[in-house]
């Protein structure tokens, strides 16, 4: 389905809802772009709440890029996914943004930087605060790795998503392999 506007063709939003390891998750992308993702959430509609109502306003539901959303069920349950080919809406990001956002996507599955490493690696070496203020404003969060990036003492630091840092903190202990059992299960005596 597409619309006019303004002599245009525009190709609509969809908005889709779906439940995971890590709470239910909200995307909004249009053709093959994610524009935003949201996760962590204990409904669908607390998931679609925490979108930008702007995008809400042109997105219809149903099914969007089932592809990734396997993808993201594998990773919440534990299989590294690399995500760096999902294209993503970065039109209202500054260079210097992008230029971090770029480098944030290549910190590989399981490992992390630091605020000033990644700071120095965009080109800003005396920028760790800005570079913490790029992570907290990210709009795809786990297709930009945010998660992977640390304070320079080693904590985690804090998390814009749902839980805050002990979601963090259990990305990376997913990526690190080190997730707890499931709660009821019994750990086994081998």
């Amino acid at each position: 389905m597409e619309t006019h506007l303004t002599g245009r063709r525009v190709t609509p939003s969809i908005l889709a809802t779906v439940p995971s390891a890590l709470g239910w998750i909200a995307l909004v992308g249009t053709g093959r772009i994610l524009r935003q993702l949201t996760f962590g959430h204990a409904s669908p509609k607390a998931a679609i709440r925490a979108l930008d109502p702007q995008l809400l306003e042109n997105a219809r539901p149903g099914a969007w890029n089932r592809s990734l959303v396997r993808r993201l069920h594998a990773y919440g349950c534990g299989t590294a996914v690399d995500f760096r080919d999902v294209r993503v809406d970065l039109r209202r990001l500054t260079e210097f943004q992008r230029r971090v956002v770029h480098h944030c996507r290549r910190i590989p599955y399981g490992k992390t930087l630091t605020y000033g490493q990644l700071a120095a690696k965009a080109g800003f070496p005396r920028a760790a605060r800005a570079v913490g203020n790029c992570m907290a404003a990210n709009r795809v969060p786990l297709i930009i790795p945010c998660h992977r990036v640390v304070r320079s003492d080693g904590h985690a630091g804090p998390f814009s998503a749902p839980g805050g840092t002990r979601m963090k903190q259990r990305l990376l202990a997913i990526e690190a392999r080190q997730l707890p059992p499931p709660s009821g299960s019994l750990p086994r005596n081998d």
